[in-house]
């Protein structure tokens, strides 16, 4: 019975292993690429993402026959995601940030290689837009993104942000306050690190204004994001009462770094 159990383990270590290299990739990937990377025979790993299919983990795309993950995955990340700390206390105020403000605010982690909303409240003057929980918004062009390019960790941020440069620079007039090369985006960074908040007028969806700090842990790096979203655009200035009142939310939720 022991050995059974040993040999069950493994297989489970197996299995995981699998799909934790699916999580680790950018994009779908083929069955003999996953044997490949495992240095397992085709079959067996084959067994594998049938079993991940069936409980929609993994999903495999039409004619391509790719394999990634499926949207359980999504809901299971979605739910740790959740239950992260600095997202438990930063969200128990969101109801009366958007009450202060007017406006719809949101709340955003770095997962699936972009800033992924986990929290939602809907302001007193509801926006029109199609975001909603589980969206994941771009790092250049969204000002929830740019909080994390900003501020994030710089090894996970990085890939993120080679990607979308070489994306955006054969479609230049997408950044318009910004040259999609790596000198400029980290000068944009660093204007943001001062500034201490990042704003989007439009370009990520048109006719909404976006202002987003950062929740900072010890390291001073990103834990999450707070972004006020609405119309007007006098909101974008540092002066704005609701950037104030948003600066100071996050300040009083981020971890101070202690002194020395």
């Amino acid at each position: 019975m022991s050995a059974e159990n040993n040999h069950g383990l493994k297989s489970l270590d197996a299995a995981l292993s699998v799909l934790n290299h699916l999580a680790s990739l950018n994009g779908p990937t083929t069955l003999s690429e996953i044997a490949r990377a495992h240095d397992m025979p085709a079959s067996k790993v084959h067994r594998y993402l049938a079993s991940f299919v069936s409980a929609g983990l993994v999903q495999q795309q039409g004619r391509s026959g790719r394999y990634d993950l499926g949207p359980a995955a999504s809901q299971m990340g979605l739910a740790a995601l959740a239950r992260n700390d600095f997202v438990n206390s930063a969200s128990e105020g969101l109801p009366d940030l958007s009450a202060e403000t007017g406006v719809t605010v949101l709340l955003a982690v770095w997962a699936n290689n972009g800033a992924t909303v986990v929290r939602w409240e809907r302001g007193a003057s509801p926006t029109d837009t199609s975001m909603g929980l589980g969206t994941t918004l771009p790092l250049l062009n969204s000002a929830t993104g740019r909080v994390f390019l900003a501020w994030g960790p710089p090894r996970a941020i990085a890939p993120a942000r080679d990607s979308q440069i070489r994306r955006l620079s054969r479609q230049p007039d997408v950044l318009q306050d910004v040259e999609p090369t790596k000198a400029s985006v980290a000068a944009l960074a660093e204007r943001i690190r001062q500034q201490g908040f990042a704003t989007v007028e439009g370009r990520f969806i048109p006719g909404l204004i976006a202002v987003s700090a950062p929740i900072l842990d010890w390291q001073g790096e990103a834990q999450a994001a707070i972004t006020l979203v609405g119309t007007d655009p006098e909101m974008m200035a540092p002066e704005c009462p609701q950037v104030r009142l948003l600066t100071a939310y996050c300040a009083e939720k981020s971890v101070v770094r202690a002194a020395g």
